[in-house]
């Protein structure tokens, strides 16, 4: 029986007992008293388990409070759910939000005792750092700190990192509403891209990185963006290297679809440093349909290859880079 009925079953006695002794109107105020503190520490004692992106289980007795971040996506998105009091540290990347820049830096090539000394009682990683520092990470855990390593490769599990963070820090409600928000914005483009015929949609090839031909895996939230804007992809048959979101393509393979592409996109930034003037000096890629056209464009690596937000922005972007002279939708960046 519920504890709540429990008290509701004695209370509704009370009023039909007529005559109560004192000392029996204390005995049950005592028992409402005890049974309102074990209701309390039921509540309290919840063990949260969190199942990383590396399929290890954490149990952590409450929210963290102090959270050392090594990765900007999850700096950026504890920000943006209001969580940024419990960051008592982010990465030597991290350039975004503002607020933030000030915090102490951290790395996964920084010794243990420097982290050790800031007391964090929980560090948020990537499966990147996990693969390259796992001595660091048992390290870290032996010490009672819990080390999770989290990012999302699809978009269903970019809403459930959001939620994570969000248990994580102990804002699931900010985070609940982030991902609503985002979802409800994200439909408001979808509106504008229906204005637009499918046969009119051109078809794109995005590039990942350019020095190995790589591309991005059909269900990468990449693609997922380049689909949201109204592009359509052309390396649909690209095959993800493990379990990350970027897939080798090939030179031979592009080429084999040159007269497909009419835009050619690349990622630019720290994975890619690219510019549009060696995209168009490739060898062999004067064959590109999108190349003879000089359709070529850069799109800012974070905003469309980071689990945040501002993936909206990046969406809005290639859109406008896809439909110049569509002006149905109000330009925010």
């Amino acid at each position: 029986m519920a504890i709540s009925n429990f008290i509701s079953i004695i209370v509704k006695s009370m009023t039909g007992a007529g005559k109560i002794k004192i000392r029996h109107l204390l005995k049950i105020a005592l028992v409402l008293v005890i049974l309102t503190h074990m209701l309390c520490f039921s509540a309290q004692s919840e063990t949260l388990e969190i199942v990383d992106s590396e399929g290890v289980v954490h149990q952590l007795e409450r929210p963290a409070t102090r959270i050392i971040s090594l990765y900007p996506a999850h700096t950026e998105n504890l920000v943006e759910i209001g969580a940024v009091d419990r960051l008592i540290g982010i990465s030597t990347a991290d350039t975004y939000p503002e607020q933030i820049l000030t915090k102490p830096r951290f790395s996964y090539h920084d010794t243990l005792e420097k982290i050790i000394e800031a007391n964090p009682d929980c560090i948020l990683i990537r499966p990147m750092i996990a693969r390259s520092s796992p001595k660091l990470v048992k390290k870290l855990q032996s010490y009672g700190i819990n080390v999770i390593s989290l990012q999302p490769t699809t978009v269903s599990g970019l809403y459930d990192y959001w939620h994570t963070l969000g248990e994580i820090s102990g804002f699931t409600r900010e985070a609940e509403r982030m991902i609503h928000e985002f979802k409800s914005e994200l439909e408001n483009i979808k509106q504008i891209v229906k204005t637009v015929p499918v046969s009119e949609r051109p078809r794109v090839y995005f590039e990942s990185i350019h020095a190995q031909m790589k591309t991005f895996s059909p269900a990468s939230i990449t693609i997922f963006c380049l689909e949201s804007a109204g592009g359509i992809n052309v390396a649909g048959d690209a095959i993800p290297r493990r379990s990350t979101n970027i897939a080798a393509y090939g030179k031979e393979r592009i080429l084999s679809k040159a007269a497909e592409i009419d835009i050619f996109l690349a990622q630019s930034g720290r994975m890619n440093r690219i510019t549009v003037s060696e995209i168009l000096k490739e060898p062999g890629f004067g064959a590109i349909k999108a190349i003879r056209n000089g359709r070529v464009h850069l799109v800012t690596e974070h905003l469309v290859s980071r689990p945040t937000t501002r993936l909206l922005e990046g969406i809005r972007q290639i859109h406008y880079l896809l439909f110049p002279n569509n002006l149905s939708a109000d330009r925010q960046s």
